[in-house]
This record gives structure tokens, C-alpha cells and sequence, in this order.
């Protein structure tokens, strides 16, 4: 049997396209995981990713209480995600989820975006997406570098040890 040659992960390409907390926290906490590790790590926000990385509404993140099925309520029992269509629950979920992440000492969205360009990170925002949305880069927190195309994306994205990873 032939043996399998293994490369060591030396980059990870992050393609962020929901806003809700649980998956651009997702995104966040796989590359200040991988900058920690030292494998360079590239976030790409496009559709409503981009929320996370703009101004205005990076504070503003919420939980999706509709459609979740892996959504618990305390006890761990299962959310009827028809409750989530209920005046206030969305809001009472998300703040509840803010919670938790801060008594785990979650860092807020921007000084996450911080700590993975301090840690050598490179954050983008898509073209197509933010032309859809009438995004424009004074619209973005400074971390991004740029605004790029899905093209220029995966041509950052090439070479031996990279991996692309879609939250």
C-alpha cells in the first residue's frame, strides 16, 4: 500500500458569508486560532458576512432563531425555532448568547478583527457583495485591507498547505 505524503497546514482561507454571531464568531475564532498557531489565515466577508466588518453593524450581530435546528434552550433542550418568529425572542436569544460569550471572556468583533491583524491576518471584504449592498471601503472598520473580487481571493488562496474553509 502506498504511503500518503502530509503536508503541514501553512495557510487557511476563511470565507465568512452569514451574520449571525454563532458564524462570524466562528470565522473569527478559526483565524485567531490559526495566526496563533502560526499558519497564515486570510477572512473573506461577503453577502451578510459583511456585517461583521462594517461600522455600523458590527455591534449590532444577532443570533438566527428561525430555520436553527441545532438551537438549545437552556437545559439543552430543542428551541421550536417557531418561537423565533415571536416579537422579542431573536433579541432575548442574542442576548443571551452575548452573555455567555462574555462570561467566557469572548472579545467583542472588532478587537477580535484587532488581534488577528496584530497576530499577521488579513481581512477582506467581497466586491460583488459590497456593491450589492452599496458597501464602500470608509464604510468598513480599518482591518480590512480591501475590497476584492472572488477572483483575486483565490489567488491568494493558492499553494501547497492551504486550505479553504467555508462558515
Amino acid at each position: 500500500m502506498a504511503q500518503k505524503e502530509e503536508y503541514p497546514l501553512k495557510k487557511v482561507c476563511i470565507i465568512c458569508a452569514k451574520g449571525t454571531i454563532e458564524d462570524v464568531y466562528a470565522a473569527l475564532i478559526m483565524a485567531n486560532g490559526a495566526v496563533m498557531e502560526g499558519i497564515e489565515a486570510k477572512l473573506f466577508f461577503t453577502f451578510f458576512g459583511l456585517d461583521a466588518i462594517t461600522k455600523k453593524q458590527m455591534d449590532k450581530l444577532h443570533t438566527g432563531t428561525v430555520g436553527n435546528p441545532a438551537l438549545r434552550m437552556p437545559g439543552g433542550l430543542p428551541f421550536p425555532t417557531i418561537l423565533g418568529m415571536l416579537p422579542g425572542v431573536e433579541a432575548g436569544v442574542s442576548a443571551m448568547m452575548k452573555s455567555q460569550m462574555e462570561k467566557l471572556d469572548f472579545p467583542p468583533v472588532k478587537e477580535f478583527l484587532e488581534m488577528i491583524v496584530a497576530g499577521g491576518g488579513e481581512i477582506y471584504a467581497c466586491k460583488m457583495a459590497a456593491d450589492m449592498f452599496k458597501i464602500r471601503k470608509e464604510d468598513l472598520t480599518e482591518e480590512v485591507i480591501d475590497i476584492i473580487t472572488v477572483g483575486r481571493f483565490y489567488e491568494m488562496s493558492g499553494g501547497q498547505g492551504t486550505q479553504i474553509i467555508f462558515t
